[in-house]
């Protein structure tokens, strides 16, 4: 006949077996542990790379604002980029002037539809979001009530759009129908570009800048793509520097180019990426943009300013 075992077996057996389940619970809490520390130490990694990226960007825009100042060797006219290798890392720089840029305040319906259409917005989308440009920027009356009100009420939190002219180019962010991905384009590369690279609050409205404007804007004024094409071509090559250059293009073109020509170099965007460099050497895979406009003022000027660089506005998420 089977014999039960002694009772300080059984005890034994419930000991290991208690050993066995504090060894597993205690192991698991081990790996959470060490995932979670893995994890803060990552992200603190990430955030230590993040502030190194930003001020090596604003160094490269205070050294590119020096450069495009002190003219020589230091800047070539025509220059849009800057490309910086410093031991922390890299950045590149782009220059984008005003001039470049349609006028948030001036343009019209039509040159905004056309822009939206180049930027890819299907035409409904396009034809409403210009529409509501448009009414963003139009003081209200009896006659000329605002369309969108119902819109901007309902959305929290509230607001009414203000019926005057743009003063931010951030405010576009507000207008209905528009999302940061159609404002921003791709910021990184630059492979498309976004609605902030064509039009400006403080684009003034003159001639749209043969040598830097997008291809998009160029559309705008009425270009066709073919042509808009046609003239980054050319200036890539050779860059246009005299009004008669600009002549035969705009016999040639039509009455759009008549909207081309050289501005003024006084007021520019300075956009910079930066990608820190590792202990190994390597590029970190972080990307951080920041940006300036930034005010150049002639010795001698209106406003009795300092000659040189103001920096009108800081954009620490360029």
């Amino acid at each position: 006949m089977p014999t039960n075992p002694p009772a300080n077996a059984k005890q034994r057996g419930s000991a290991l077996l208690t050993v066995l389940w504090l060894t597993a619970a205690l192991s698991a809490i081990g790996v959470a542990v060490a995932h979670n520390v893995r994890g803060e130490t990552e992200r603190a990694g990430t955030n230590v790379e993040d502030v190194k990226a930003v001020f090596l960007a604003r160094a490269a825009i205070d050294r590119a604002m020096l450069y495009q100042q002190w003219g020589g060797d230091y800047f070539k006219p025509f220059t849009s980029s800057f490309d910086f290798d410093f031991p922390a890392g890299q950045v590149h720089v782009d220059m984008i002037p005003e001039s470049a840029k349609l006028s948030l305040n001036s343009a019209t319906p039509e040159e905004l539809l056309r822009l939206l259409l180049a930027l890819g917005e299907p035409e409904d989308r396009a034809t409403e979001i210009a529409t509501a440009i448009v009414d963003w920027r139009t003081p209200v009356s009896p006659e000329h009530p605002g369309i969108f009100e119902g819109y901007y009420l309902a959305r929290v939190p509230s607001f009414l759009p203000p019926h005057t002219s743009f003063r931010e180019n951030e405010e576009m962010l507000l207008v209905r129908g528009i999302t940061p991905d159609l404002y921003y384009g791709t910021s990184l590369d630059g492979s498309r570009a976004g609605l902030r690279d064509c039009i400006s609050a403080s684009a003034m409205g003159g001639a749209l800048d043969v040598n830097f404007a997008k291809r998009e804007a160029f559309v705008a004024i009425g270009l066709s793509p073919q042509d808009a094409e046609a003239i980054i071509n050319r200036r890539s090559a050779r860059p246009f520097t005299d009004y008669k250059e600009l002549e035969p293009l705009q016999q040639a073109l039509g009455p759009a180019a008549a909207h081309l020509g050289f501005g003024s170099i006084t007021m520019l965007t300075f956009r910079a990426t930066a990608r820190v460099r590792q202990p190994d050497g390597k590029l970190s895979d972080l990307r951080r943009t920041v940006a300036a406009l930034v005010k150049y003022f002639r010795p001698g000027n209106a406003l009795r300013r300092q000659p040189g660089p103001e920096i009108v506005r800081w954009y620490e998420r360029g």
